[in-house]
C-alpha cells in the first residue's frame, strides 16, 4: 500500500502533508561517517505521537485502509459494474464510514486525499464520522509509483520485489524515503505508518521471502535511528512472511506465524506499539487465519491488522451498488473486523467462514 499518516487531521494539515517531499536525500546512500543527516525531533508533540499510535494500537482493533487512488477505487467499482464518479464513490466510501458499531474493531482509518474533504449525503464530513465512533483518521501521503534508475525496482511507494532482486540500491533508497518521511511527519505532529512493502510476486520460497525482508528492515531501522525518528511515536505496517503467489507449496497459518514473528523478534524494537499488517492479495479467511496464530502467546507489540481488500473485498459484493444494499454491505464490513479483531486477541474460527472468504486476491504486479 502506500505511506500513511494519523492524526487528529483537519484542513490545513493535511494540505500541509500533500505538499511534502518525504524523499529528499544526499547523493550517496552510503553510510560513510561523513554524510550529515539533519535532525528531526517531535518535540513538543512527544506525548501526543505517543497517545495517538496506542490509540490505534489497542487490544482487539486495527485498521481500515480506505487509501486507494480514484484510480484504482475505479477498478474496484468497476467490478460491480459502477461508474468511476465522484458520486459512487463517495457512496461506497459513506457506507464504509458510516458503519454502525465500527469502532469496536476499527481504531484508525487511512483515507485518500478526496475523501478528508468529503461529506456524507447528509453533510456530514466523513472524518466526523470517524471521529464519533473514537476511530482514528489518517491520510495517505504519497503520490504514487516512481522508477528508480539502475534497479528493477520502484521506489516511494514504498515497494519491494524479491523476483527482481532487489537490488542494494532499491533496499537503501526505499529505507531512506521512508525515513526521511517519518521524521517529518513526527516533527509536525503525526504518526507515520512506516511500511516497504514485500510484493507477494514470484515463485521463491518462505525462506527467501525471511531473508529479504530482515534486509529491508535493517535497512530501515538503521536509517529510522539516524533521522531521530521516535519508535514509541511510529506504527510498522509490514507484509507477512510467505511463500511467493507461485511457489508450488502453500504455507500453513503456524508456519507464517513462525517466520513472520522470526523477522519481527530479529528487526523491530519493542519500543514500537504497533505491527499492523497488510494483507498483500491473500484470501479474506488466509490472512485472519496467519493474524490468528501470530497471537497465540504474548508478542512485545500489539500484533494487528491494517487491510483494504480482506476487509472490502465482501462488501462489494454484497453492496453491488444498491441502496437497498447498503445495511447489508456494512453487516459484511462489520463481520470481517470482527473476525479481524478476534485474530489479534488470539480468539478466531474460521468456522462458518464463506466459500468467497477463501478465494485468494493475489493479483501479478498489482498497483494502487
Amino acid at each position: 500500500m502506500a505511506s500513511a499518516t494519523f492524526a487528529n487531521l483537519n484542513a490545513s494539515s493535511s494540505q500541509w502533508i500533500a505538499h511534502q517531499s518525504f524523499n529528499q536525500r544526499p547523493a550517496s546512500l552510503s553510510r560513510s561517517p561523513a554524510r550529515r543527516v539533519s535532525v528531526i525531533r517531535a518535540g513538543s508533540y512527544s506525548d501526543e505521537l505517543v497517545k495517538t499510535a496506542k490509540t490505534i494500537a489497542s487490544p482487539g482493533r486495527g485498521i481500515l485502509a480506505i487509501d486507494e487512488s480514484n484510480a484504482t477505487c475505479g477498478k474496484r467499482l468497476a467490478s460491480i459494474g459502477l461508474d468511476n464518479t465522484e458520486g459512487n464513490r463517495q457512496a461506497y466510501r459513506q457506507l464504509l464510514l458510516t458503519t454502525p458499531g465500527l469502532g469496536q474493531y476499527i481504531s484508525g482509518a487511512i483515507l485518500f486525499e478526496e475523501t478528508l474533504y468529503q461529506s456524507t449525503t447528509d453533510g456530514k464530513k466523513m472524518v466526523d464520522c470517524l471521529r464519533e465512533q473514537n476511530i482514528v483518521p489518517g491520510i495517505k501521503v504519497d503520490k504514487g509509483l516512481v522508477p528508480l534508475p539502475g534497479s528493477n525496482n520502484e521506489s516511494w511507494r514504498t515497494v519491494v520485489s524479491i523476483t527482481c532482486g532487489p537490488s542494494a540500491l532499491a533496499v537503501k533508497e526505499a529505507a531512506w524515503g521512508l525515513a526521511r518521511y517519518a521524521a517529518i511527519s513526527q516533527d509536525n505532529g503525526l504518526v507515520p505508518i512506516v511500511e516497504p512493502e514485500i510484493l507477494l510476486d514470484g515463485d521463491h520460497p518462505i525462506e527467501r521471502t525471511l531473508e529479504v525482508a530482515e534486509q529491508v528492515w535493517a535497512e530501515v531501522f538503521h536509517y529510522l535511528a539516524e533521522n531521530n525518528v521516535m519508535f514509541e511515536g511510529i506504527l510498522l505496517k509490514p507484509s507477512m512472511v510467505t511463500p511467493g503467489a507461485d511457489h508450488k507449496e502453500k504455507a500453513s497459518p503456524e508456519t507464517v506465524a513462525k517466520y513472520t514473528l522470526t523477522m519481527l523478534r530479529r528487526r523491530v524494537p519493542p519500543a514500537v506499539p504497533g505491527i499492523m499488517f497488510l494483507s498483500g492479495g491473500q484470501s479474506e479467511m488466509e490472512v485472519t487465519l496467519n493474524l490468528h496464530a501470530m497471537n497465540q502467546s504474548p508478542n512485545p507489540w500489539h500484533v494487528s491488522f491494517s487491510y483494504a481488500r480482506a476487509l472490502q473485498n465482501s462488501v462489494l459484493k454484497t453492496w453491488q451498488g444498491r441502496p437497498e444494499n447498503i445495511e447489508a454491505g456494512q453487516k459484511a464490513l462489520l463481520a470481517r473486523a470482527k473476525a479481524n479483531s478476534l485474530a489479534q486477541l488470539g480468539k478466531y474460527s474460521a468456522d462458518g467462514e464463506s466459500e468467497d472468504a477463501k478465494k485468494g486476491m493475489f493479483v501479478k504486479g498489482y498497483t494502487y
